[in-house]
């Protein structure tokens, strides 16, 4: 069976880079057909058509310099004050970079800022709109804003003073952190995971402009194979002839239950007349919270699922997202759905409570668990978009297998919960038969035991990836 690496043809670099000179964030929005057709008295269907759908704004923002030019431009950067990134930065950089967040040309100014928190949208130069739910902004602090001065470039290092991106035409304006808060997650109650690791001590003061990203963003974690850009990931659903490309987000492991949701996908789009749906099987990359499952033993277990055949290799393909996440509900979960769009899928899985978390303070979840699969299907700026709500699965004890649950006879089915999961994998017990490709519950078993106390009596702590 073949292994994870396997599942794509990594692809060179494209130079798509545009020139940095620009004013404007955005490029020339065209339009586009929406994907769904009806007549009077007939049942809406889908239109069939072998093209990728466009990215938002009509072509990908690449932000990455020539490589002739990449020697120059840091020369540049040697004479500008200097902001340092913290890992999450990076991965905003590493977002933009590729053009995930097209048209977007580099870290917001106050008018999107504004508009992106008030209007989940943005106005392109041409009065069209494109989604935009989530602030991509870089804080600073009083000291440096004063060491900026009049400065209208500023260079961007990493932790260890590597100089990883130029930003120009900048613009500084107030960061008003209750503001965004409240409007990105619906509350301001403690506890918020993002909210304390990127906003509660980061700097008074946003600073956006116009991205020069000095060479790719690579990690060297043994991962870096798997973050295809979205030009790449264009590039290989062109090279499968892909005519669908239906995509699902995830950040924990996959089990059958997710398997049978993909695969059942894939059967609706081949009846609605697709010759070949091809499956993104897209885990977040970026921050998570320290309980949640570290990205690499994430890969691990779904390389396990494909060599178990539980997906199939010649119809999927698997790369990293590399966003950051929020837990922000039905506000991410629009962001989550737009990228996807400049990634080439015009197909959106939405399952229960997307992007969601439990309450910090109350023991509740924090969102309506149907509300994000409803703001997507009215969310401004995502029409071209299907979206394809989860059907609930559950495991079938007369089946010993997960099916779709039947009301009908649900005392025949179990919930099997995150919590329930981890539980059995932390105490080495196997799940119902079924539940799980077996390889990819080892890798979970391994990953728990991990986590179990040392000789030393010390136990290694989870830390946000």
């Amino acid at each position: 069976m073949a292994s994870i690496s396997t599942l794509f043809t990594k692809t060179p670099n494209p130079s798509l880079s545009l020139p940095g000179n620009s004013k404007s964030h955005f490029t020339p929005a065209f339009k586009l057909p929406i994907s769904l057709i009806s007549k009077k008295g007939t049942q809406q269907r889908l239109r069939v058509s072998s093209a990728l759908i466009e990215p938002d704004g009509g072509k990908l923002v690449e932000l990455c310099v020539e490589d002739s030019l990449r020697d120059a431009k840091k020369r540049e950067a040697l004479r500008m004050p200097r902001i340092k990134l913290s890992r999450i930065d990076l991965e905003w950089v590493h977002v933009l970079s590729e053009g995930w967040a097209s048209p977007l040309r580099g870290f917001m100014r106050e008018s999107e800022f504004l508009q992106t928190l008030h209007f989940n949208s943005l106005r392109l130069d041409d009065g069209s709109f494109v989604n935009m739910s989530v602030p991509i902004v870089l804080a600073i602090g009083d000291a440096e804003k004063h060491q900026i001065g009049d400065s209208t470039k500023v260079a961007l290092v990493d932790s260890k003073d590597n100089i990883i991106a130029i930003l120009s035409s900048i613009e500084i304006y107030k960061h008003n952190k209750e503001e965004r808060i409240a409007r990105t997650w619906g509350t301001t109650a403690p506890g918020l995971p993002y909210v304390d690791q990127a906003i509660t001590n980061s700097g008074n003061w946003l600073i956006g402009g116009d991205l020069e990203v000095i060479e790719p963003i690579k990690y060297n974690d043994g991962l870096d194979r798997f973050r295809l850009s979205p030009a790449e990931l264009r590039e290989e659903f062109t090279r499968r002839n892909a005519d669908a490309v239906f995509a699902f987000q995830l950040r924990n492991p996959v089990h059958n239950g997710h398997a049978l949701l993909m695969t059942d996908t894939r059967r609706r789009l081949l009846e609605m007349g697709y010759k070949n749906p091809v499956l993104l099987l897209h885990p977040l990359g970026g921050y998570t919270k320290a309980d949640d499952v570290p990205l690499s033993w994430r890969m691990r277990q779904h390389e396990k699922v494909l060599e178990d055949g539980v997906l199939d290799p010649e119809t999927t393909v698997v790369s990293i997202f590399p966003s950051p996440m929020h837990y922000a509900g039905p506000t991410e979960v629009q962001w989550h759905a737009k990228a996807r769009i400049n990634a080439g899928a015009n197909f959106y899985i939405v399952g229960r409570d997307p992007a969601g978390m439990g309450h910090p303070v109350e023991k509740r979840d924090l969102y309506d668990a149907d509300h994000g699969k409803k703001v997507l299907s009215m969310a401004p700026g995502l029409e071209r978009l299907n979206i394809l709500p989860f059907k609930v699965a559950a495991y079938d004890k007369t089946q010993n297998k997960m099916a779709f649950f039947d009301p009908s006879r649900a005392q025949d089915f179990l919930f099997i919960s995150g919590t329930k999961m981890r539980t059995l994998a932390k105490n080495k017990e196997n799940p119902p038969d079924g539940f799980m490709c077996p390889g990819g519950w080892q890798v979970l078993v391994e990953y728990y035991d991990s986590l179990v106390p040392s000789c030393n009596g010390k136990v290694p702590q989870p830390v946000p990836a």
